[in-house]
């Protein structure tokens, strides 16, 4: 079967900016709708009469009372309808696609992974256009699919450069489209995360916000006003770059104390091999430390405290109301959480206030998520503006 793309309708910019607005933080009462979008009772109840007319938004009873008829203009709140529309998110790494199927607030409803045996392109838009199939199933409200890529992507829609699957200018969205039939969007893995958490997460109604991830490589997101921040060496491994410890431990690239040589999973079981001759997983590390083996106890305090002094520099600078740390590696937070607390304190002004430091113990599947949130944007903002 090949799903059909679902749509909104024609949308005015006033009816959009409503629309978007219930959807990220409905359901939401007529005055505080009219407040947060500065308009009259009146400019209201022109913009919203059409959305419920078209179902795109619906009138559900107030939180702990049941809904009655009143007269005048209807009391309960507004809402979307989550399930009336279906998204796909892929993640992609080097060796799996992992895949989920969401409603339009981003709920995981199904997944579907299968293994990566060849990256060749075509091979791989083939195996996407399979997932896609075993996840859209008999659903016909399958609105767009987002994908998301570790590396750089123009244009949300070409991987100028993957060097996790060793790919250069293959226009993905463009292939899949012709595979599937519905509208496909791509980005770099955690730009889609941190849109995700803008929009239904941690980040959800702040000005100031950032992501950093642990896991593979290190990743950076920046919110201002409520929107991130793109910047052009976007996954281009800048963190390589991000110097934290000019006496720290070198990678085998002959990179010494940056943010990858010290945080980064790969970095640090290849510190713990070369002083053990044994190859360990990141979890063995971890319980290894934990339970005070001197290596990689020795590997994982290093690690937290450049994670505290990256942490600290952020919040030096950027001033965030909340920083999200997320990714495959955050269970050092587990084992070294002090260590990374004291460090942040060591590092900023006594009297600064203290930071909002969330950390979500995520999988891949958050990440397949995060791609399905791009699909969504593109659908409520319109392919111009997402």
């Amino acid at each position: 079967m090949t799903p059909v793309a679902a749509s909104w309708p024609p949308l005015s910019p006033g009816e959009r900016s409503v629309a978007i607005e219930v959807l990220v933080g409905g359901p939401l009462s007529r005055t505080e709708l009219a407040r947060r979008l500065d308009l009259s009772a009146g400019s209201l109840t022109r913009l919203t009469k059409p959305l419920i007319e078209s179902g795109l938004l619906v009138e559900v009873p107030e939180a702990g009372s049941p809904a009655e008829v009143r007269q005048g203009r209807p009391s309960q709140p507004l809402d979307v309808v989550a399930e009336s529309l279906s998204f796909l998110g892929f993640k992609i790494t080097d060796d799996m696609v992992y895949g989920v199927l969401t409603t339009l607030r981003s709920e995981i409803v199904a997944r579907h992974d299968r293994p990566l045996v060849t990256r060749e392109p075509a091979a791989v838009v083939e195996l996407l256009g399979e997932m896609t199939d075993a996840l859209a199933g008999d659903r016909p409200r399958l609105a767009g699919i987002g994908i998301g890529v570790g590396g750089f992507v123009e244009d949300r829609a070409v991987v100028g450069e993957s060097p996790f699957l060793d790919w250069r200018g293959v226009p993905l969205a463009e292939l899949v489209e012709e595979r599937t039939g519905l509208p496909v969007v791509v980005e770099n893995d955690v730009a889609a995360l941190v849109e995700a958490e803008t929009w239904f997460g941690a980040g959800r109604g702040l000005d100031r916000f950032v992501v950093l991830t642990i896991g593979a490589g290190i990743g950076y997101g920046l919110v201002l006003g409520g929107k991130r921040v793109p910047y052009a060496e976007e996954d281009r491994g800048f963190g390589r770059h991000w110097i934290v410890n000019p006496h720290g431990p070198l990678t085998p690239e002959g990179e010494r104390g940056s943010a990858v040589s010290l945080l980064t999973i790969p970095s640090i079981r290849y510190q713990v091999r070369a002083a053990t001759g044994r190859d360990r997983t990141y979890e063995e590390i971890l319980q290894s430390a934990a339970a005070g083996e001197a290596m990689p106890a020795r590997v994982i305090e290093e690690a937290a405290r450049a994670l505290g002094t990256l942490v600290a520099q952020i919040a030096n600078f950027v001033l965030p109301q909340k920083i999200l740390l997320a990714g495959e590696g955050v269970g050092l937070m587990e084992v070294a959480g002090k260590t990374v607390t004291d460090t942040i304190r060591a590092q900023r002004h006594p009297l600064a206030a203290s930071i909002d430091l969330e950390t979500k113990v995520s999988d891949f599947h958050d990440w397949a998520r995060g791609a399905a949130v791009l699909a969504i944007q593109v659908l409520v903002l319109g392919a111009t503006e997402a």
